[in-house]
């Protein structure tokens, strides 16, 4: 059913007819935009990805302690991959990680030494390399995990797990192939690596819990919500 009104015309005299359902006017509600996957790297992020990526460099650079010939170096890049979990979280530290291991393989010269290219990745410390990949991404799942307010303990214990945990579980037994020597005797070794990996680990706690505490968006809550 319709009605028709009529208007003057404005030419002058005549008038003008509209038809308008009597129904009422129907509209449709315009749909909310869809969320991004959870996946999905935005600008924002790769910028964060390749900040870090270049820390990781930038501690490789900052000096190394050899020990023992065929042992991986001491350095600061363990802190970097630390805090590129706590900072990033699971998925974006995991690449910022990648990120710098790509740039390695390439040639460029940022792994402990100043050496670069295929052989570190088929080395005896080939498996620090590797372990750093999958230690970023469990301490910043572990970082990810956490309710309410973030504390010193919980993110150094993320990091003791996954920025020493893992690294550990993937590097010694690597270097103990390449080498030859006895698993037993590699783990002996890398004991000397332990206190200073754990001073890493409390290092990146303070920096990631002083991070979130002056920009709330680092927060895993706020990454949850991205």
């Amino acid at each position: 059913m319709s009605t028709e009104t009529t208007a003057p015309d404005p030419a002058g005299g005549t008038t003008a007819t509209a038809t308008a359902a009597s129904t009422g006017t129907t509209g449709t509600t315009p749909a909310a935009p869809a969320r991004p996957s959870r996946w999905t790297i935005t600008a924002a992020d790769a910028a964060r990805i390749a900040t870090f990526a270049a820390l990781i460099c930038v501690l490789s650079l900052a000096g190394q302690i050899q020990f023992t010939e065929g042992m991986a170096p001491i350095t600061l890049q363990t802190l970097g991959v630390m805090l590129a979990g706590t900072l990033l979280g699971a998925y974006r530290g995991a690449l910022a990680v990648a990120t710098f291991l790509l740039l390695a393989l390439a040639g460029l010269p940022i792994l402990a030494g100043g050496s670069g290219g295929p052989a570190p990745f088929v080395g005896p410390t080939a498996g620090y390399l590797y372990g750093w990949l999958f230690g970023a991404a469990l301490t910043g799942w572990l970082v990810d995990r956490v309710r309410g307010r973030l504390t010193v303990l919980h993110v150094f214990g993320a990091a003791l797990a996954g920025g020493v945990g893992v690294v550990y579980a993937f590097g010694i037994p690597v270097t103990a192939v390449v080498t030859g020597l006895p698993l037993g005797k590699v783990v002996a070794l890398s004991a000397v690596y332990l206190p200073g990996d754990v001073v890493k680990a409390v290092i990146a706690a303070v920096i990631t819990v002083a991070v979130v505490k002056a920009y709330p968006a680092a927060s895993p809550a706020a990454r949850r919500s991205r």
